[in-house]
């Protein structure tokens, strides 16, 4: 019989008796022991992990020194890996390599051999390390594009507040705009700009597909934009002029504009500006985030 992941880290020494007992007062509903444990300091991700495969007999990764093959992602379901946290490393020999950080829930890989015909084998790997893959591979709207593509119906909560009213013209682009797949994507696009500390986001359509950017101390980045998301730029546009309240049917002149948001308490002022280019119109958005700003002058150079 498989011990439970508590059983298996005292057993292993990387808990005390005493400190199983603490994590299991810790615990929340729906989260391991192991992961518990981790939260506490008690025990690193990485020992648990290892720990618990050598348990299972899955092996343990380490992402940042693994090769990946790019190839796999496009015939790969993309929700799976947001709804179960799980990567494509590599295929060989008829077998799909993926990454999971949960040992202990493998009926997503059964699934995930269903749907793919392939035979499935797991290997462990950090939560932050597929999230970072995750990011690195899919990049902005990842998350988003089974929702895009359905056009899901049904409202989502939002982390990202409008201070404004919305007022729309009802037209078909109009109704686009406003549904909750692309209210998500464009608040993913804010929250992570302001997670990363960017000052301004560019956003344009060109031949090869949607073009985001982020500057970050001065340098623009350029952001993976999955090509699922290319045809939804008008949509994008569109929501973010809904925001500043700019006129959405304007497309041959510059406008700008305002958004009010809040975010986690914090007040975040957005200066808007759309520019008519070739491919379509672009947006560059001005990010001032009122509850980072510091005025030590420990901190000045």
């Amino acid at each position: 019989m498989i011990m439970e992941a508590g059983e298996i880290l005292v057993r292993k020494g990387l808990l005390t008796p005493q400190q199983l007992q603490l994590a299991r007062r810790h615990q929340a509903e729906g989260k391991r022991l192991d992961q518990a444990a981790v939260g506490m300091g008690l025990v690193s991700e990485e020992e648990a992990l290892r720990a618990l495969g050598e348990e299972l007999g899955i092996e343990y990764v380490d992402l940042a020194e693994v090769k990946i093959d790019p190839s796999i992602l496009k015939s790969f379901p993309i929700k799976f890996i947001y709804r179960e946290s799980l990567f494509p490393i590599r295929e060989q020999n008829g077998q799909l390599v993926v990454a999971t950080s949960d040992p202990f829930n493998l009926y997503p890989l059964d699934e995930l051999a269903t749907a793919t015909g392939k035979t499935v084998v797991p290997v462990l790997a950090s939560q932050a390390e597929i999230a970072k893959l995750i990011k690195t591979y899919l990049g902005v709207g990842g998350e988003t594009i089974d929702e895009l593509v359905a056009q899901a119906e049904e409202e989502q909560e939002s982390a990202v507040e409008l201070l404004d009213e919305i007022e729309t013209d009802g037209s078909e682009l109009s109704k686009l705009a406003q549904e909750p797949s692309v209210v998500r994507l464009v608040n993913e696009i804010l929250l992570e700009a302001i997670d990363l500390r960017a000052s301004d986001v560019h956003i344009e359509s060109q031949p090869s597909g949607l073009k985001i950017r982020y500057r970050i101390d001065g340098v623009l980045h350029p952001q993976p934009v999955p090509p699922e998301i290319n045809r939804f730029h008008a949509a994008i546009i569109s929501r973010l002029k809904i925001m500043a309240r700019l006129n959405i049917a304007e497309r041959r002149l510059p406008q700008d504009g305002r958004i009010q948001l809040r975010v986690a308490g914090r007040e975040v002022d957005v200066r808007v500006s759309v520019i008519p280019m070739i491919h379509g119109e672009g947006i560059v958005l001005r990010l001032l985030d009122k509850g980072a700003m510091e005025f030590d002058l420990r901190k000045l150079g």
